[in-house]
């Protein structure tokens, strides 16, 4: 909870009618905190059958959840595909993947709007990736044992 309360201190304002993609989804809950704080649209992605039970359960619970999408799928392969850009993407895949850490902020520097920024979340003992491509850090906050790993496309 401290993580995703700091989490929403880091976007703050930039949050208000923003696209926002939540990849490896879990509970759904950081989608869902980003609508009720403003996001105009949100897309949840995750893989788990029985994560998926739980977001489509909360996200019935919403007024206006016709604008949050979820997508029981592979997040590497609904980037990979994606139509849509964002604003915001958050990125939290499981613990230590760092392959698909890398992946993901490669597929996603492609969906990136203008202006928009990548958070990533991993252990705060893992070494951060600096660059890829045109995605930088730009900051990292540290939280115990989480780390939030703020990035932007240099090219913008």
């Amino acid at each position: 909870d401290r993580v995703k309360e700091s989490l929403f201190n880091i976007l703050n304002f930039d949050i208000l009618g923003k696209s926002f993609l939540d990849l490896f989804g879990g509970t759904g809950q950081i989608g869902i905190e980003a609508f009720s704080r403003g996001a105009e649209n949100v897309v949840i992605i995750e893989h788990s059958k029985e994560n998926a039970k739980l977001i489509k359960k909360n996200i019935a619970k919403i007024k206006q959840s016709h604008n949050i999408k979820f997508f029981q799928t592979d997040a590497i392969n609904y980037i990979q595909n994606c139509k849509n850009n964002f604003d915001i993407i958050f990125i939290d895949p499981p613990y230590q993947e760092i392959n698909l850490l890398k992946k993901s902020l490669i597929f996603s520097e492609k969906i990136l709007n203008e202006n928009g920024f990548i958070i990533t979340e991993t252990l705060s003992s893992d070494v951060p990736i600096e660059k890829i491509d045109n995605i930088t850090l730009q900051k990292r906050y540290i939280y115990g044992n989480i780390s939030l790993n703020l990035y932007k496309n240099i090219q913008q």
